[in-house]
Order: structure tokens, then sequence, then C-alpha cells
């Protein structure tokens, strides 16, 4: 029989009872687990990179966290607001994300995930998009989990793209749930949807011929319940499956 897809699902580094833990939350494990996908969890080091981890993979996930890409990683100046790091983490996905395109391996980012991918292609990020004129506040509420991750607004997919091909209707509503967001796209990559104060909010890698997709919301939550989250991991789903099929005869060596 044949097993299920394996996905690499990028940790963040943080204290948990006192002592550092290399974390993934439940929602994104049990995300995958849902449309059939098997799971691993990535730990991150700053100064050591597995360079042979991804070649196990059929697929890669950047989660969401409530850390931030350093901001010297895109040449700016700390803001005020931004206040939790993960130095180890910004060093595993900035060396993971360019590996895993060249590998032609199916990625998928989320929130912070967003905006690696944004960042190891050159692009910068807002680091207060509530203070910046002409925008919105895109942050959580302070409410219960059914309220924060509710639908907040909408999104206007572009046509044509790829997030389009997956779900062929020009409007959806997203969650959201961040305080970050795309300033300048990176080189390479092609704007997906937009929320209506124009803010970025999906984005894929123009170069790669498979899934290499990242979104600023919250799909991971309750995805079987929205029609376009179900789409996103309907689509990386299925582009693990392939490049399973194709892994197998190296596996086999």
């Amino acid at each position: 029989m044949q097993s299920r897809p394996l996905v690499g699902v990028i940790a963040c580094r943080r204290e948990v009872e006192r002592h550092l833990a290399h974390v993934v939350t439940d929602k994104y494990l049990s995300a995958l687990r849902a449309y059939g996908l098997a799971s691993v969890v990535l730990p991150v080091w700053q100064d050591a990179m597995d360079g042979d981890l991804l070649a196990h993979l059929d697929g890669l996930l950047l989660t969401g966290s409530y850390s931030n890409v350093e901001p010297s990683r895109y040449g700016a100046e700390r803001a005020p607001e931004n206040t939790r790091d993960d130095l180890h983490r910004d060093a595993a996905a900035l060396a993971w994300i360019p590996a895993a395109i060249a590998r032609d391996l199916p990625l998928l980012g989320i929130c912070r995930g967003f905006q690696e991918l944004n960042v190891a292609y050159g692009g910068t990020l807002h680091q207060a998009v509530q203070n910046v004129p002409g925008f919105g506040d895109h942050r959580e509420p302070e409410a219960d989990y059914a309220t924060r991750y509710a639908p907040a607004h909408d999104i206007e997919l572009q046509p044509d793209g790829r997030l389009a091909a997956l779900y062929p209707q020009p409007y959806a509503k997203v969650n959201s749930l961040h305080q970050q967001g795309i300033e300048r796209l990176g080189n390479g990559l092609a704007v997906e949807a937009l929320a209506p104060d124009g803010l970025i909010e999906a984005v894929s890698v123009a170069e790669a011929p498979g899934f290499a997709l990242a979104v600023q919301w919250h799909p991971e939550w309750r995805p079987q319940e929205h029609p376009l989250y179900h789409a996103i991991f309907q689509g990386f789903a299925a582009a693990c499956r392939v490049h399973s099929v194709r892994r197998e005869p190296v596996l086999a060596k």
C-alpha cells in the first residue's frame, strides 16, 4: 500500500515550560492529516542546516507564528510594534525556500510563511500595517477563537492566477490575524489576491512549475468549512501526491 505523502512543517523555536522547544501548533498538522498527508516537524537552528532534509519530503509547509522575520533580513530598522523574533526560524526558512523551489517541492506558506517567501525573494515588509496610511487594521480581535478566525474582509483573486485556478471565483472572504504585510513585492513573485485596501494577500512563485503559493490569512483553520481554504489544501495535497509518486523510484534505489 502506498504511504501518504510526507510534508515537512517548519517549527518555531521558543521557550516551553522554561525549556527551549521546537513547536508547531496542532491546527496545521490536523489540516494536513484531513487531506491525506503525513507530516513531520522540522526543527530549526540558526547555525545548522541539513541540506539533504528536503530530499525526503513531498511538500513544505511554512506556518504562521507570533514571531516576525527579523527586520535586518530585508534592510529595515525595527519598528516599536515589532517585538518578537525567531532568528533560528528565519535562517531555516530562508535557506529552505530556494532549496524547495529548486527541487520543485510543493510549498505552501501561511501568514509568517507568506512573509518569509517575500523576504526570500528580496521583498520588504510593513512591520505595522495599521500605521501605514491607506491601509486598514488587519490584526486579530481580542476574542474567542471562533471570532478571531471568522472571515474578516474580502479578497479579490487575480484573474488567470494560480489561486484562481484552484478557486475560480473572483472574490472570497478570509480571516485576518496579522500585523505585518508586504511592502515591496519580491522579485519573481506574482500577486494572486488583494484586500480591499490594496494590501497583497496571496502570492505565487512565478518561475516555479509546480505548487508554490503563500497566503497572508489562515486557511488551516477548519478548511473543510470554507470553500477557498478547502481548495487551497486540496491543491496542495494533490501536488504532494504527484511529488510522492515521482520520488518513489529515488527512494527505492
